[in-house]
């Protein structure tokens, strides 16, 4: 019983993990490849160029999407709590 709570739990916090991330990530790629697309069409090879769009999408997507990923963290951590005293044996 003990072993597919654990399992459950971990399972959980994976998806959490990813559900957290994939914004922001999925901000970094497409803002790399218009970045990308841009320099192929200029012809402008500065490898900074592709670096700052992508820190700053992240920080303006992180600060947007803020509230809604407190509140997922949130939620997900007092389940996490309801479910101790179970692991525990109580």
């Amino acid at each position: 019983m003990n072993q597919d709570i654990i399992i459950t739990l971990l399972q959980k916090s994976f998806v959490l993990v990813l559900e957290l991330s994939v914004p922001i990530l999925l901000a970094g790629m497409i803002l790399g490849l218009i970045v990308s697309v841009f320099q192929t069409v200029t012809q402008i090879q500065e490898s900074t160029l592709t670096f700052v769009p992508k820190i700053i999408g992240s920080v303006v997507v992180l600060v947007i999407l803020m509230p809604w990923m407190f509140n997922l963290f949130i939620g997900t951590f007092n389940e996490f709590m309801d479910t101790v005293p179970k692991l525990i044996g109580g």
